[in-house]
This record gives C-alpha cells, structure tokens and sequence, in this order.
C-alpha cells in the first residue's frame, strides 16, 4: 500500500488557469480553492461552505463546473476556468452580460459560482429550456432567493425571451 501523504509535504504543481500557466509549491492536499485565491491571487471563486455542496467555488475544469473548495490541486488535470476568465470587461461572457443587465444577483457572493455553471450549461446547450437551466444551478446555492433572475438571466444570455419557456 502506497504512502499517505503527510499534510506538511510540501510538492510543486502546474496549473493552468484561465489560459496562463502557473508554478505553485504547496502542501499536498492544498483545496484548489485556496491556491486560486492565496497563490494565485484570483478572488473571484469564493469560499461558502468548504464541503463542494453550496457551489460558490465552483469553477471549471476542462469546462465542467468543480467545487474548488474541496479539489485537491494534486488531482487538477487540465484547464481551470474563473469567472475572473469567462471574458473582458470590454467583451464580457453573454452570461455575465444578462446577469448585470437584468440585476439577477442581490449580494453577489453566490454570482461567480452561479456564472460559471450557467456558461458551461450553455456551451454544451445553447438553447436550454428553463427546466434545463434550473437542473444546471442546482448545485449553487443562493442564500439570497434570487434563483428565479439567475434562471432568467441565463435564458435571457441564451436569447431565450425570459418566462417563455415551460
């Protein structure tokens, strides 16, 4: 039987994080969530409940939404994805777009996580209906209740007219 890694050994891995690549030393067992945020200095996934089930770290890893929170970063292989990532300030996501547009967050702290499963919901399906749309955020939680303007929001960013869809 192989070794279990102490909490005080120390490793250095690669990341490759909204299309740069970054060389961090860690100790193994280092929640991807906390390299993003202390090594990384990318604030935008945020720390809820620290068991992957609020969806508030939530980022994408070769675009599947992934709780940050509770992903080593020894078992991260492939292109990870923030908000901070999804697009510029001069060419934002259409989602980020639709949420700004519509006020669909109230205090923004569910909104990166929120953000990020609605982009992969709609790369994988452009034209989802609202059915589709709620499954998809149904990992992330809002503490806040504005779940209804998320689902309107991503329908608005997938040109659907919101409340038209069954």
């Amino acid at each position: 039987m192989p070794a279990i890694p102490r909490a005080d050994d120390t490793a250095s891995f690669r990341l490759s994080v909204n299309g740069r690549d970054y060389d961090v030393d860690v100790p193994v067992g280092t929640s991807l969530l906390e390299v993003l945020r202390n090594d990384i200095g990318d604030k935008s996934p945020k720390f809820g409940c620290g068991l992957g089930q609020c969806g508030a770290c939530f980022v994408l890893i070769d675009g599947h939404p992934t709780p940050a929170c509770d992903t080593p970063v020894e078992y991260v292989h492939g292109e990870v994805r923030t908000l901070a990532g999804l697009g510029r300030q001069d060419a934002p996501h259409p989602v980020q777009s639709a949420f700004l547009e519509l006020q669909a967050g109230q205090c923004g702290y569910c909104v990166a996580g929120m953000i990020v499963s609605a982009a992969a919901l709609l790369r994988d399906n452009p034209r989802p209906t609202r059915d589709q749309v709620s499954a998809a955020l149904d990992r992330n939680l809002c503490r806040c209740g504005t779940h209804v303007r998320f689902v309107e929001a991503v329908l608005a960013a997938a040109g659907s007219t919101p409340g038209s869809q069954e």
